[in-house]
């Protein structure tokens, strides 16, 4: 399977989908599913969709006016239709057709827009409300399927300090950088950083041990029975 090392890996989309175009195309994928009766969605659905506490990471506030900037975004790049009606324009995904998911498929790529990085298990277990999976390996399956594209759709990440499984992540927003690699790249810099301030800082210690030592035989001189001591 594709790992998040594969940076060589052509990315699906280019430019990759900008955070709020990510987070509303999750929205259109997610609502589909769970409120048929509502879906197309209307841009203020959107808006109360994208802006959910619950089943969204990173919790966001987007205005009306950046969601509508995000739909015309998808609508130019193929991803998202509008239905103009008598009150409202209504909006719905066109992922299926555009990248040629399955529904299986789909509903792993919105959840993954929608809250980031995860596990197996999590995937499992917070897509039942949008499609049943009989188990595990039918949601490893599809992420194979997902990242073994000539664009991959889905990358592994490996496991970071703390973490016991590998969690998996959609590319459509552009490369997928860890945590773990960030740490590492920023000990790698502070430590770089240390070694070129290191001599400087030697010359500035050495400096300050002769002042020291200056001082204490100044002292010393002063002091009774010293050389230059008052009493003498």
């Amino acid at each position: 399977m594709h790992d998040s090392s594969s940076s060589e890996a052509p990315l699906p989309l280019d430019p990759p989908l900008s955070a709020e175009e990510a987070r509303v195309l999750g929205c259109l994928i997610e609502k589909e599913a769970t409120t048929p009766e509502a879906y197309p969605l209307t841009q203020n659905a959107c808006v109360t969709a994208a802006n959910q506490k619950t089943s969204r990471h990173p919790v966001m506030k987007l205005d009306p006016g950046r969601v509508g900037q995000a739909l015309r975004q998808l609508e130019q790049r193929g991803l998202v239709r509008s239905e103009f009606g008598s009150r409202a324009s209504r909006y719905a995904h066109l992922v299926d057709s555009a990248m040629s998911l399955t529904p299986a498929q789909r509903t792993l790529l919105g959840l993954l827009l929608l809250r980031g990085p995860q596990t197996l298990a999590e995937l499992f277990a917070r897509s039942e409300r949008l499609h049943r999976f009989d188990d595990l390996d039918e949601v490893r399956f599809c992420l194979e399927r997902l990242a073994g594209r000539d664009a991959p759709l889905v990358v592994q990440v490996p496991r970071g300090p703390g973490q016991r499984e590998e969690r998996y992540a959609q590319t459509l927003a552009g490369q997928v950088v860890e945590a773990s690699a960030v740490s590492r790249k920023s000990a790698a810099e502070g430590s770089a950083a240390e070694r070129a301030v290191s001599p400087d800082l030697d010359q500035r210690l050495s400096a300050l041990e002769s002042r020291v030592a200056a001082l204490e035989a100044g002292m010393k001189m002063l002091l009774p029975g010293g050389p230059h001591s008052p009493s003498q």
